[in-house]
């Protein structure tokens, strides 16, 4: 993407997120506001830059972002329940495919994601929750199984996911995520792409 594009699309988000249309959820005819802001996974740093400033924007005009990065909150899951030390240790020498079962297990998004999620929004007031770190919990977390959770959980305030790869949607195939542009994740249809919204 160049800066040009990038720029465009920071305006677009702030444009969106700032409008009263995105704030009061209007015109989702009870669908869920769940919408995905998909980029080039090589653009991921300067994506992070224009997030921040979009942050710091919406901010200075009084919008509350809450922002929950699923690596960080995971990492923090781990350690408070004693077991992260001892994943580090197991790592280097257990199978890839078990170690991932085990850590699938570990951060089910129905278990344990979806509660700790609830549990961080609960800590404070908020206008719009950013939802990052997708990329960084691939294959053990599925964003699709995520979003699935999470409908009962951010209720009454609009979510925006920052998504490393493409969202597709088909009027046939219906709509899927693929992440890093590669890999298909499960169809997810339920959310909107930010940049096909209207200020």
């Amino acid at each position: 993407m160049t800066p040009t594009e990038l720029s465009k699309q920071e305006e677009h988000l702030f444009q969106v997120l700032s409008s009263k249309r995105f704030l009061q959820m209007e015109g989702l005819s009870n669908e869920v506001a769940f919408f995905i802001y998909p980029y080039d996974p090589e653009d991921a740093l300067t994506v992070a830059g224009a997030k921040k400033r979009v942050k710091n924007r919406l901010a200075n005009k009084g919008i509350e972002v809450s922002e929950i990065n699923l690596y960080d909150l995971s990492v923090e899951m781990l350690k408070e329940r004693g077991v992260w030390d001892r994943l580090l240790a197991l790592e280097p020498e257990q199978d890839k495919a078990d170690f991932r079962e085990l850590l699938q297990g570990m951060l089910d998004p129905q278990l344990h994601i979806a509660p700790a999620v609830r549990a961080k929004l609960a800590e404070g007031d908020f206008d719009i929750f950013f939802l990052t770190g997708i990329g960084e919990v691939f294959p053990y977390i599925r964003s699709h199984n995520v979003l699935n959770n999470l409908q009962s959980v951010v209720t009454g305030k609009p979510m925006l996911m920052f998504f490393p790869g493409r969202y597709e949607q088909s009027d046939t195939l219906g709509s899927s995520l693929v992440l890093f542009g590669r890999l298909k994740d499960d169809q997810y249809y339920r959310a909107k792409n930010i940049l096909e919204q209207e200020a």
